[in-house]
């Protein structure tokens, strides 16, 4: 008997469903949740009913918005299964939730458009350490054989696809599978369990081929096999299971189980690979770092209800918990757990207290975050895992069409964004704009209808205002003069300012060569206070900046000169002065650097002068095989979409990020629309 893997590990286990997008993750939920007896029926995605489709705006979209959960028994031991989103869009849901898992399931199928969705997890698996089997979806439909789409699909994975069943054909149809540990064949029916039949002899040779192939494989990590192998000894079955779950729990190897979930083929397979394989909540504690000998809670997901309030969503790492525990944040505040609950969807159950293993949610912890960790050590223990999202890449500014609703509308972002860390929400003080940002069109989509749905907040949305500056190219020195009389004392300033033009990035400055007198020094900060004011807004609408004034002559009156007087007079030598020294509009352009596959490169390369950008080169992504990164300069106003561009041409994985890099003249007809855009005739 094999001692590597140390038997099978029992106890709560939390598994994560994760793939590309449309892969068939809930599918197999519900076809999972469905075999475990959690709910009466598989339902198809289609019908809008399934346990993940809880939210209008995952109905509406036919996609996971966000993650659900959904616990269940199979076989007297508890498993709580996650469905994660598979658009890159939502993919940041999956990050609490898969750091806290005990193992992923990868759901992919037979599309090679679709491996460069599948890199982007395995490489968070791979960054992350989560073991993960693959479950390979719709064998019914694939028409390349499965050790070809194994090698189509293995560049996405950093360690080897391990084939642990292959398919039983019927007339070129999949009619069931071989498992190669069992030796075994399994005939599939719809919605039940399958019927174990011996190997037809058609397939007793490729049986024996792809067997010799995986045991090959379970050999380089295990001496004695290989010895057995290099002899031709038989190896025993109890060893062979010994090697798939310890490789399996050291991540070594990925395993490979077929099936077609929308049909729950395979799926029961997969349940007892699970169960037999999984690692168990110890070896999660020890990869996190999480302390024994207390309670530890890690925060996967934070969800507010309609009736229940604020729940945080959370896996147990070590210890006891029972309702109304008072629990430590790491930075000292402490949190009371006000009711524990299972979780099946948008149902809850209540619980009188949790173990070490279980996945709960926790009420009304209303001073806690996704992602934190939770302890009932006094003052808390570190944060386990650091939650850091990913630049936003599309954005939108929007305010509630009633004006009353701006308070309500306020409160309920920040509740999306306790639900959604991912998402930010910034003022934009220039444009008295309230940005949203996050991470595509769809994201921002399905926040808007939440907040109009879900909150009844009718929203106003467009695209953020772009900051536009202007400056000069010519000198010109002016006089202004302030002089009014009313009765009593009057008002009088008078100031010539010469004003000069910067070079680019040097912003403003301000200064005097005034002799005699002539302006009291208590006056000079007035003026250069009116010159300031002036600059917020130039003759083209925008601020100014790359601007130099110097004050050089002008004359005051002892009795009616004043501190608003050399204000009001520095405004009119600044108005009249700065329309003779050629004002230009001037735009922001940022440096990019965009992500893609290799094979999209050329796309992106050509729609980059597009949109006004300039390439500045293109590399190899380092320790990204089949990937690039392009490097160009690029126009803030021309950034507003380009994430949909870069995802339509890229199967909707390709991303960037952006900095600011310098100010460009901008001229002609889009300096006019931006002009005429600001209220400002051109």
């Amino acid at each position: 008997m094999g001692t590597r893997a140390g038997g099978r590990r029992t106890g709560p286990k939390c598994i994560a469903i994760v793939g590309p997008f449309a892969s068939g993750k809930t599918t197999l939920l519900e076809a999972i949740l469905a075999r475990t007896g959690a709910i009466p029926r598989q339902s198809p995605v289609s019908s809008g009913s399934t346990v993940s489709d809880h939210s209008p705006e995952a109905r509406a979209h036919a996609m996971s918005v966000e993650a659900t959960f959904a616990t269940t028994d199979f076989m007297g031991e508890q498993l709580t299964f996650v469905d994660c989103p598979g658009s890159i869009e939502f993919a940041f849901e999956a990050e609490p939730v898969l750091a806290a898992c005990d193992l992923a399931v990868v759901v992919a199928e037979a599309d090679e458009k679709k491996i460069p969705a599948l890199q982007l997890i395995m490489r968070k698996l791979d960054d992350l350490g989560v073991p993960r089997i693959l479950f390979l979806n719709k064998v019914d439909k694939a028409i390349a054989g499965v050790r070809d789409t194994l090698k189509m699909l293995q560049p996405a994975s950093s360690v080897p696809l391990l084939l642990r069943q292959i398919p039983v054909r019927k007339d070129g149809v999949v009619i069931g599978s071989i498992d190669l540990a069992l030796e075994r064949a399994y005939i599939y029916r719809e919605y039940a369990e399958s019927e174990v039949a011996d190997i037809p002899g058609d397939d007793k040779a490729r049986e024996l081929e792809a067997r010799f192939s995986m045991l090959e494989t379970l050999a380089d990590h295990d001496d004695h096999l290989m010895e057995q192998l290099l002899e031709e000894i038989e190896p025993p079955k109890d060893a062979i299971f010994d090697d798939l779950s310890a490789d399996l729990r050291a991540g070594a190897v990925t395993p490979v189980l077929i099936g077609t979930a929308e049909k729950g083929n395979g799926v029961l397979r997969l349940l007892k690979a699970i169960r037999h394989d999984a690692p168990d909540i110890e070896a999660t504690r020890k990869r996190l770092g999480a302390p024994d000998g207390q309670t530890v809670v890690q925060v996967m997901k934070t969800i507010h209800t309609a009736h229940g309030g604020k729940l945080s969503v959370s896996r147990l790492l070590s210890g006891q918990l029972a309702d109304a525990a008072e629990l430590f944040l790491s930075n000292g505040d402490t949190a009371k757990v006000s009711g524990i609950y299972s979780m099946l969807g948008k149902d809850q159950s209540k619980l009188t207290s949790a173990k070490a293993g279980d996945t709960v949610a926790l009420g009304k912890l209303d001073n806690v975050k996704t992602g934190q960790t939770l302890s009932s050590a006094k003052g808390g223990i570190r944060p386990l895992i650091a939650l850091e999202p990913p630049q936003p890449v599309f954005a939108f500014a929007l305010r509630p069409k009633e004006r009353k609703d701006e308070v309500k509308m306020s409160a309920a972002i920040q509740r999306l964004a306790e639900e959604d860390p991912s998402l930010s929400l910034r003022h934009n003080q220039d444009s008295a704009e309230t940005v949203l940002s996050g991470h595509g069109e769809m994201h921002l989509r399905v926040v808007r209808e939440r907040l109009e749905g879900k909150n009844q907040i009718p929203i106003e949305g467009h695209a953020p205002a772009v900051p536009y500056r202007e400056t000069i190219r010519k000198s010109a020195q002016q006089r202004g003069r302030h002089k009014k009389q009313s009765g009593g004392h009057g008002q009088f300033g008078d100031v010539v300012i010469e004003i000069k033009p910067l070079p680019r990035g040097s912003g403003f400055q301000f200064s005097d060569t005034i002799t005699g007198g002539v302006v009291p020094k208590t006056y000079i900060q007035s003026v250069e206070t009116g010159v300031r004011d002036y600059l917020k807004t130039g003759p083209l609408g925008f601020p100014v900046v790359d601007v130099a004034v110097n004050l050089s002559d002008g004359s005051y009156h002892a009795v009616d000169s004043s501190d608003m007087a050399f204000q009001m007079a520095a405004k009119l030598a600044m108005k009249e002065g700065m329309t003779a020294c050629s004002p230009v509009l001037l735009e922001p352009v940022m440096k990019v650097e965009i992500v893609t596959p290799s094979d999209a490169t050329s796309k992106i390369i050509a729609l980059i002068p597009q949109r006004r950008g300039q390439i500045l080169g293109y590399d190899a992504r380092p320790d990204w095989p089949g990937w690039d990164v392009v490097e160009a300069t690029m126009p803030q106003a021309e950034i507003g979409d380009l994430i949909i561009e870069l995802r339509s041409a890229t199967a909707g994985v390709a991303s960037y990020k952006a900095a600011f890099d310098h100010m460009a003249e901008l001229t002609g007809r889009l300096a006019d629309e931006a002009m005429n855009a600001n209220g400002k005739a051109a």
